[in-house]
C-alpha cells in the first residue's frame, strides 16, 4: 500500500509498482491507512512522512504498537539525519528521500519482502509470479522471464478474464515514449506462450484481433 498525499506522485508509484508485478493499492490520509490496514491486508507499506493530516511516522509507530510487523518503507522530502533517526525508531525499516529513481525504490522493496520472508508471488490458478526472481511456476516446475516478459505476463494475470488493449500492454512492457512495433508485441507473447506451454495446468493467452490479448 502506498500512502502519499500528492495525487501525481501516488499514482506514478502505483502504475510502477502494478508494473513490476505488485498488487498495489493507494491512500491519501493517515486516517484513511488506519481504515483500510485490516481490509486491505497489505505486504508491505510505503508512507510520505509529510501527511496532510498527521506525521506518517505517527500513524506507523501507532501501527507497530498493535503488533504490525511487515515491512515499511519512509518517503519523505527531508533528508536530515534527525529525520531518519526519528523515522526508524517509529518502526520504519528504509527510508527513501524525495526525488529518488523508481528503479531504486522498487530495489529497495524487493530486498524488504525478501528480509520479511513475505509471499510476493501473483497467481492465476496453478501459475505463479515471482517478482524478485522473475520467475514462472506452476506445480513444482519454474521457466524464467525476462524483465518485459514479466511486466506482459503480470498484465495479463492482473487483468485474467479480461482483454488487455496492445496499447496498455506496450506502455506496462516498455519504458515511456518507447517505439514499439506491432510485431515486437506478437513476438514477446509469442515466446511467453511458448514457456507457459513448458508449464503444467497453466492459463492459455488468446489473441484478440485488432484489440489486444486476453489470459483465460
Amino acid at each position: 500500500m502506498v500512502v502519499e498525499d500528492d495525487v501525481e506522485l501516488r499514482g506514478v508509484l502505483l502504475r510502477g509498482l502494478q508494473e513490476e508485478g505488485f498488487e498495489a493499492v493507494g491512500a491519501g490520509t493517515g486516517a484513511e491507512l488506519l481504515e483500510r490496514y485490516e481490509p486491505e491486508s497489505p505486504d508491505l507499506l510505503i508512507v510520505d512522512i509529510g501527511l496532510p493530516d498527521t506525521d506518517g511516522r505517527d500513524v506507523v509507530q501507532a501501527l507497530r504498537a498493535q503488533g504490525v510487523s511487515l515491512p515499511i518503507l519512509f518517503l519523505t522530502a527531508r533528508d536530515a539525519l534527525t529525520d531518519r533517526v526519528t523515522g526508524f525508531s517509529a518502526g520504519g525499516d528504509d527510508y527513501l528521500t524525495k526525488p529518488f529513481a523508481f528503479a531504486e525504490l522498487a530495489a529497495r522493496l524487493n530486498a524488504l519482502m525478501r528480509r520479511s520472508g513475505a509471499d510476493t508471488s501473483i497467481q492465476a490458478g496453478s501459475l505463479k509470479l515471482d517478482p524478485v526472481a522473475h520467475v514462472a511456476s506452476a506445480e513444482g516446475h519454474k521457466v524464467p522471464l525476462t524483465p518485459t516478459e514479466f511486466r506482459l505476463l503480470a498484465k495479463l494475470i492482473a487483468n485474467r478474464g479480461a482483454t488487455v488493449r496492445r496499447r496498455d500492454l506496450v506502455r506496462t512492457g516498455w519504458p515511456h515514449g518507447a517505439r514499439v512495433r506491432d510485431n515486437t508485441l506478437d513476438a514477446y507473447v509469442a515466446r511467453l506462450r511458448k514457456k507457459l506451454g513448458e508449464l503444467p495446468d497453466t492459463p492459455n493467452i488468446t489473441t484478440v484481433h485488432g484489440v489486444g490479448y486476453i489470459l483465460e
